[in-house]
C-alpha cells in the first residue's frame, strides 16, 4: 500500500477541515500525519492515521527552532518513505517543500494565505518570497484558496504551471445543515465568531455593536472565540470586551466546540476580517446554514459572498462602514433577510461543496502516483 505523508501545523484545523479528505485517503493508502500533539490527534488516530510528532512554533521566527523543525522533517520523511506529501500552512509547506524537491518527492502545498510576511514590505517580505521559490521549485501541485493569492504567485514565479484553485477547504453540507431562520419579531442577533484578534476585525465590531446599540437597543451583539491577549493589561481585548458586557453591548460567550445552537438563533453572521487568510470558514460555515454574512472586501472574504444577495461586502477597517451595513441589514424587511440566508445555502451547495475539494486532491494523487481510476472511490 502506498503512503500518504500530511504536514501541517495545528491538529484542530486538519481536524476539522480535512477530516473528509482523511477518511477517503485511507481507504486506499498508509496515512501519516506530522504535526504537533493536541487534543484532536488521537481521534485522527482513531480513523486510521500514524502520528509523527513535530514541534512547531506557529508564529515565532527563532532560527535555531526553524533549523530543528527542518531536521525533523527530513527523519518523518526518512523514516516514513512516503510516496506523496500533502502540505498545509507556511511552514510546512516551505520547509516540507524543499525536502520533498530536493528527494523528488511529489508533493501538493495548499497556500491557506499568504501570511503577514509575505503581504508586508521589506527584507522579511524578500526571503519569504525567495524560500517559497526555492520550496516549490518540484511541486506537483500547487493550490490556492483565492485568485488574489494565485496572482501574487504568478508575478513572483513561484510554482508556474502547477497552479490550480480550490473553493477553500470547502465546507461540509451535512455537518453544517441548512437552519430554519428565526422567527420575525423576535430581536436580531449578531455573530462574531473568530479568535479575538486585531486582523479579525474585533475593533470594528465593538465600535459598531456600541454605534448601533444607541439606535437599535434590542439588537444582540454575540462574540464567540477565544481571548489570546493578555488580561491583566488595562487595554486588553478581555477587558474591553468585559466593559462592553456590563453596558449590556455585547455578550462573549468564549470559545465554543458546536456553535450550531448559536447560529440556528442568529439572523447574521459579521466577519469584519483583514486577516491575511486563503478563506474564511467562518463565512462558509455561516453561509451553509443559512446565514447572511457582512463581510469585508478582503481577499478569501468577498469570494463567500455575493454582495446585496447573500449578504453584505464593507471596506477592511472601516467601522463606519460596518456601521452602515449592519444598519442597512437592520432596515430590510423580514423576508429580504431570509431569503438572503437561502440564498448563501445555494451558493454553498454550488461552490463549496466540500467533497469537491476531496475530488481534487484524489484526482490529483492519482495522476502524480500513476494509481489505477478505482483505487478512490
Amino acid at each position: 500500500m502506498k503512503k500518504i505523508l500530511i504536514v501541517a501545523n495545528f491538529d484542530v484545523g486538519l481536524y476539522n477541515f480535512r477530516r473528509e479528505l482523511l477518511t477517503e485517503l485511507l481507504k486506499a493508502y498508509e496515512v501519516h500525519i506530522a504535526l504537533p500533539d493536541g487534543e484532536f490527534v488521537p481521534k485522527m488516530q482513531q480513523l486510521g492515521c500514524v502520528f509523527h510528532e513535530t514541534k512547531l512554533e506557529r508564529r515565532g521566527m527563532n532560527p535555531l527552532h526553524e533549523l530543528e523543525l527542518l531536521h525533523t522533517y527530513r527523519k518523518v520523511m526518512k523514516e516514513v518513505q512516503p510516496d506523496a506529501v500533502l502540505t498545509y500552512t507556511i511552514k510546512p509547506n516551505l520547509y516540507a517543500g524543499m525536502i520533498c524537491s530536493r528527494r523528488k518527492i511529489p508533493f501538493i502545498t495548499n497556500i491557506t494565505g499568504l501570511g503577514t510576511a509575505v503581504e508586508g514590505d521589506g527584507l522579511l517580505q524578500k526571503v519569504m518570497i525567495r524560500l517559497y521559490r526555492h520550496a516549490m521549485r518540484g511541486v506537483s501541485r500547487l493550490y490556492f484558496q483565492n485568485r488574489t493569492n494565485e496572482q501574487y504567485f504568478t508575478e513572483k514565479k513561484i510554482g508556474l504551471g502547477k497552479h490550480d484553485m480550490l473553493p477553500g477547504s470547502g465546507v461540509n453540507l451535512e455537518r453544517f445543515p441548512y437552519l430554519e431562520y428565526p422567527p420575525e419579531g423576535k430581536p436580531i442577533e449578531f455573530l462574531f465568531i473568530s479568535r479575538v484578534l486585531k486582523e479579525k476585525g474585533i475593533d470594528q465590531y465593538l465600535g459598531m455593536a456600541e454605534a448601533i446599540k444607541k439606535k437599535y437597543p434590542d439588537t444582540v451583539f454575540r462574540i464567540l472565540g477565544f481571548c489570546e491577549d493578555d488580561d491583566s493589561k488595562p487595554d486588553s481585548y478581555r477587558n474591553k470586551i468585559r466593559t462592553l458586557e456590563e453596558k449590556g453591548i455585547v455578550s462573549f460567550e468564549g470559545m465554543q466546540e458546536d456553535v450550531h445552537p448559536f447560529l440556528k438563533n442568529s439572523q447574521c453572521t459579521v466577519h469584519p476580517s483583514f486577516y491575511p487568510e486563503g478563506m474564511s470558514n467562518v463565512c462558509l460555515e455561516s453561509a451553509a446554514s443559512g446565514r447572511p454574512v457582512i463581510t469585508t472586501k478582503r481577499a478569501g472574504c468577498r469570494d463567500t459572498v455575493e454582495d446585496g444577495v447573500t449578504g453584505l461586502l464593507v471596506e477592511e477597517r472601516s467601522t463606519e462602514d460596518l456601521i452602515q451595513a449592519v444598519e442597512q441589514f437592520l432596515q430590510m424587511p423580514y423576508e429580504k433577510r431570509k431569503e438572503m440566508g437561502i440564498k448563501a445555502r445555494q451558493k454553498m451547495e454550488r461552490e463549496f461543496d466540500r467533497r469537491i475539494v476531496v475530488g481534487k486532491y484524489k484526482q490529483t494523487l492519482q495522476e502524480i502516483l500513476g494509481g489505477k481510476k478505482n483505487e478512490l472511490v
